[in-house]
């Protein structure tokens, strides 16, 4: 079975990513300091022994599946006191199931697979009591924008994902329980395993050799342009062959030489069509369905392929960037500058927000300039220059903010962002292809070294906490 399919899996919600303090509000604490100030990416496997996805996502209940409490439910275990129910397994149960049959992974036994939930859900009473003891809290701004994420990441308007939600039986106020319990822990973890991880220039060194000595597909990135045709679920043959002409024709405009991106606005019927010009964004491969890579391996990049067929529809990709071996020798880069303002007891998200989303009006209506609101009020060490970031590569912001990033044309402002160092308005200001200079790969090659690192340390502070906490196991789960 695969093991990433399995792991991924056993989380119903992903999390924003780790935290930590820089010297510009924007680079967490081991990273790279030289520069504007940057965000680094963590990794995306979710089980418990490795940090959950960067970015908040479900695996919604199978079609059709009742979610809701049954009548003849029962305590399996006792963490600290607070009961894990059968109920909890059991729904955590079938949407691992659905989400290991959508991803092609073979089902373990049922027990096996129940015992490995039961665990999961262990780990995270533990992780939740620790975080309500240490006084951590998510506003409500910052759960409404997990939320949307969610339902953007299911291919759904916020709307959508709660009807289709309450069809299997899942209410309102269960999924955004979930979705704030997820937020608590990793808020906790970004409070607790940040500062564990120290990346030396040896290591950076050990890792560049290492990634000299071959490559395979499990450790791959890539970044694919996406056009989506949708096919309806009943869709009759002369209509699937419409479709199919649709798809047809966008492949042909690009191959013949127009801009991915306009034709991906113009045409794909995916929610980053429209958003972010076709792009999926730099990600490991195995992130990616296993169609989209097995169409693209051993591609160069600029490279198009399609249409070709999924149960969604008829799909043309686009090799944007690989990075295999080594580091890439030119990616596209960013030039963005952002208002920052920091939250606490005296500024909540929900506060900030408003804030920012004035300042916003006030820059679209042309009633004041961008630069000099970062002056003014950017509580950033970029303020100074009006909020300017310079140029940054892929991988330099931390994923909420990069994938906020992506999403932006030239000149557009994003809506306020919040992030582990607080609320951001984002505003790119263009884009280019960029070869990377040496230093630049090494800082890219850092901070993939600090990632692995914080696999590692998040393993070790799971098996502590874990470790220090009482559990009773009472009936196996049915």
């Amino acid at each position: 079975m695969n093991h990433r399919a399995f792991a991924l899996a056993l989380v119903a919600l992903a999390s924003l990513a780790s935290q930590g303090a820089a010297a510009q509000g924007l680079r967490p604490s081991g990273a790279l300091s030289s520069g504007k100030g940057g965000l680094s990416a963590p990794s995306s496997s979710s089980s418990p022994s490795v940090r959950p996805p960067a970015a908040p996502s479900i695996t919604l209940p199978a079609p059709g599946a009742n979610t809701a409490p049954r009548s003849a439910d029962f305590i399996v275990a006792v963490v600290n006191s607070e009961p894990v129910t059968n109920y909890e397994v059991r729904s955590r149960l079938e949407r691992a199931e659905a989400q290991i049959a959508k991803q092609g992974g073979a089902l373990p036994p049922r027990d096996l697979l129940a015992r490995e939930v039961l665990e999961r859900l262990i780990l995270e009473k533990v992780q939740l009591q620790q975080a309500r003891e240490a006084g951590i809290k998510v506003d409500d701004y910052a759960l409404s924008q997990a939320e949307q994420g969610v339902a953007r990441q299911n291919d759904m308007t916020v709307d959508q994902l709660y009807t289709r939600l309450a069809r299997d039986g899942m209410s309102k106020e269960r999924f955004r329980e979930e979705l704030r319990n997820q937020l608590l822990q990793q808020r906790l973890r970004e409070r607790d395993v940040e500062a564990r991880v120290k990346v030396t220039d040896l290591d950076v060194d050990q890792f560049l050799r290492d990634e000299q000595k071959g490559t395979d597909v499990a450790s791959m990135e890539i970044n694919l342009g996406h056009v989506l045709v949708l096919v309806p679920e009943n869709a009759s043959p002369v209509q699937v062959a419409e479709l199919q002409a649709r798809a047809q024709r966008a492949a042909d405009r690009v191959r013949a030489g127009e801009d991915f991106a306009a034709v991906a606005r113009e045409m794909s019927d995916a929610p980053e069509g429209q958003r972010g010009g076709g792009l999926l964004g730099l990600r490991p491969a195995d992130r990616y369905p296993e169609l989209f890579v097995n169409s693209t391996l051993g591609l160069p990049v600029g490279s198009i392929v399609g249409p070709v067929r999924s149960p969604a529809g008829f799909h043309v990709l686009k090799v944007v960037e690989r990075v295999t071996a080594g580091m890439p020798a030119t990616v596209v880069q960013s030039h963005a500058r952002h208002i920052l303002l920091r939250t606490g007891p005296q500024l909540s998200e929900t506060a900030a927000a408003t804030r920012l989303a004035d300042y916003r009006r006030r820059v679209l209506a042309r009633q004041a300039d961008f630069a000099d609101l970062a002056r003014e009020h950017s509580q950033d060490g970029s303020a100074k220059e009006g909020g300017d970031l310079g140029w940054a590569s892929p991988g330099r912001y931390v994923p909420e903010f990069e994938q906020a990033l992506n999403t932006l044309r030239p000149g557009e402002i994003s809506e306020p962002l919040v992030s582990r160092f607080g609320v951001h308005l984002i505003q790119l200001l263009e884009r280019r292809e960029a070869k990377l200079t040496q230093r630049e790969q090494r800082e890219m090659a850092r901070s993939t070294v600090r990632e692995k690192k914080l696999d590692e340390a998040y393993a070790t502070w799971a098996q502590e906490l874990r470790g220090r906490a009482y559990v009773e196991y009472r009936d196996p789960p049915q």
